[in-house]
């Protein structure tokens, strides 16, 4: 994308360059006088103008900077939310028991069969939970769905997953 303003930038002072050599000199002595070392440097315009290219295109790119951490923490906290979910979701398949009907709650309780870390963590800070039970045409198949939802700035963000586990049979 930077060479693309580079190229851009590069025509525009040639052209730039073009009209300001094909315009006649009102001291005809200081054109006759030129030098190599005259020629070399930028002019007023050309400063002006790279300084406006930059004016326009920096506020941009820190823009889209700022979307892509954006973009960076919601990532984060979708993976967070889907690893929580498919926690739930494997705790209620080990229970073995699926009675229809709903349940909801945090995530300040450790997950069965985990043991307790030696320096407590905060599990799912703003985390919450809600597990649906629904019976499903087949008498013995239920639909088990999880929602994990959390706070993100005035909105509240959801995940859901779900699964079919067979009810009553116990082995």
């Amino acid at each position: 994308m930077f060479y693309v303003y580079a190229e851009f930038f590069r025509n525009l002072l040639t052209t730039v360059k073009r009209q300001i050599q094909r315009t006649p000199s009102v001291d005809m002595r200081r054109h006759v006088q030129s030098t190599v070392a005259d020629e070399s440097g930028f002019t007023l315009l050309e400063v002006l103008l790279a300084i406006a290219l930059l004016a326009i295109a920096l506020p941009i790119l820190l823009g889209l900077r700022n979307f892509d951490l954006d973009l960076h923490a919601r990532a984060g906290e979708l993976t967070a939310a889907t690893l929580l979910a498919q926690e739930k979701l494997i705790e209620t398949e080990l229970t073995g028991v699926y009675p229809i009907g709903e349940a909801a709650g945090d995530f300040s309780n450790m997950p069965l069969g985990s043991q307790p870390p030696a320096k407590p963590a905060d599990r799912g800070a703003g985390y919450r939970w809600k597990r649906t039970i629904a019976p499903t045409p087949l008498e013995l198949i239920r639909e088990v769905r999880i929602q994990v939802s959390w706070p993100r700035g005035a909105f509240v963000e959801t995940v859901e997953v779900s699964t079919y586990v067979v009810a009553g049979l116990t082995f």
